[in-house]
């Protein structure tokens, strides 16, 4: 309960919490059941918590795997996604000129940009967007 009361967790991730202190004779899964039904468990509220605390910092892959490891659906995965890739070229501009502010200056600079947003989890057509509003802003 204390962990729930701190935040949301998917089915999978309570699954995984709770196995180290479980004897033979408890059963896991009745006791998930339990938490579903009263409504105090929820992989909905879960992927809605996570992708809003997440959008404004990382990409739509980036996102997308952490709720692949939370045990989130593929399903309700790919009902998010559109709304994400809908923001994601201007959180990616938010995230590059808090970390950069100028364009790069030559190829390597340029490498490295790049390698920041990919492990952002932002694509590779997001980022090269993203690096051609900077250079035209710049006048380059």
């Amino acid at each position: 309960m204390q962990a729930l009361a701190r935040r949301e967790y998917s089915r999978a991730e309570m699954h995984a919490k709770l196995l180290p202190h479980v004897t033979e004779a408890d059963d896991v899964e009745a006791v998930l059941d339990d938490l579903v039904k009263r409504g105090w468990l929820s992989d909905a509220r879960a992927l809605e918590q996570t992708v809003s605390i997440r959008r404004s910092r990382f990409g739509t892959q980036r996102i997308a795997h952490e709720l692949r490891q939370k045990g989130i659906s593929d399903d309700m995965i790919s009902s998010v996604l559109p709304d994400l890739k809908q923001g994601e070229l201007e959180a990616a501009r938010v995230v590059w000129q808090k970390k950069f502010a100028f364009p790069p200056q030559d190829p390597k600079e340029k490498a490295k940009q790049i390698r920041f947003l990919q492990s952002r989890g932002f694509s590779m057509e997001v980022i090269f967007k993203v690096m051609k509003l900077s250079d035209s802003e710049e006048g380059i």
